[in-house]
């Protein structure tokens, strides 16, 4: 995002957003970057349209145009930022972690509503990734205790980090899945990796950690995996939430319903799509259940 050699630099705030705009930078997008190349908090949007005139600093024009540059090379804006707000919390992101989207808080809702009526409830978060679900649990339940896990030590580093920043005493360490978990869980959630190898969408998540992302063919690898595993880890009466893609919800369900799952449900995100698939695990095994070893 630069001028031509014929032209001058943008030299005020409305020049700079109208110079984003002609590359297609989104006009939000443009405002919160703009805003963070002025080292001003990403709600001052308002003072953006009270000082469209004001004068633009060169560098505050330099880094603008480095990270609107790095905008239409499809890099998201939260890593542009540094940040992103998820369920009233300000979490750090980079490129070790997925983006907390909000249709995932549809999963953080749903896991409240099961542990409304338990006592200091124990809670596992697999695949925490930057610790989005785990730490809004815990910010909301202080009496729970909330483990996560993570395969990604770089994934963990950051999640570490938020819920030092933040105060937060989740547990976290790294593990493949439900590989060496406990076995007294209340609730298991998981926001896990479910696009297929070959979807088209894929290439617009580039800068993201496919590790995040794909599982498998039809992108139900890591679904299975949970599922499969999950009640070996489950008290008698606890939950299994999932977050999947918008067309897996029957398959989830299905996969749910074939390990002897019950009370199988799902919640809608914001778009009213079935998202999350749960059920609750009644601790009792049969020829539809995996063993528990």
């Amino acid at each position: 995002m630069t001028a031509r050699p014929d032209e001058p630099k943008p030299s005020t705030v409305a020049q700079a957003l109208r110079a984003a705009a002609a590359l297609g930078v989104d006009r939000l997008d443009a405002q919160l970057l703009l805003l963070h190349a002025l080292q001003r908090s990403a709600h001052d949007r308002a003072w953006l349209l009270a000082h469209d005139n004001d004068a633009l600093p060169a560098a505050a024009w330099n880094a603008f145009a480095s990270l609107g540059m790095r905008r239409v090379a499809g890099e998201p804006v939260a890593y542009l930022l540094g940040e992103k707000e998820f369920h009233g919390l300000t979490l750090q992101v980079d490129a070790r972690v997925l983006v907390p989207r909000p249709d995932t808080e549809t999963l953080v809702e749903w896991a409240l509503e099961c542990a409304a009526d338990l006592q200091a409830p124990t809670v596992l978060d697999l695949g925490t990734g930057s610790g989005a679900i785990a730490l809004a649990l815990q910010q909301a339940r202080p009496d729970a205790r909330i483990d996560a896990v993570d395969a990604s030590a770089g994934a963990l580093a950051v999640a570490q980090a938020n819920a030092a920043r933040l105060g937060l005493p989740v547990r976290f360490s790294q593990a493949d899945w439900l590989d060496g978990a406990a076995t007294d869980y209340d609730l298991i959630v998981s926001n896990p990796p479910y696009i297929a190898a070959g979807d088209p969408h894929l290439p617009a998540l580039a800068h993201e950690p496919a590790s995040a992302l794909v599982a498998g063919a039809d992108g139900l690898d890591d679904l299975r995996r949970i599922v499969a595993a999950a009640p070996a880890h489950l008290r008698a009466g606890g939950w299994l939430l999932l977050e999947h893609g918008h067309d897996q919800g029957d398959a989830v369900r299905a996969l749910l319903q074939a390990c002897g799952f019950e009370r199988i449900a799902n919640r809608h995100d914001l778009a009213g799509i079935a998202r999350c698939s749960g059920g609750v695990w009644s601790g009792a095994t049969g020829k539809n259940s995996p063993a528990v070893k």
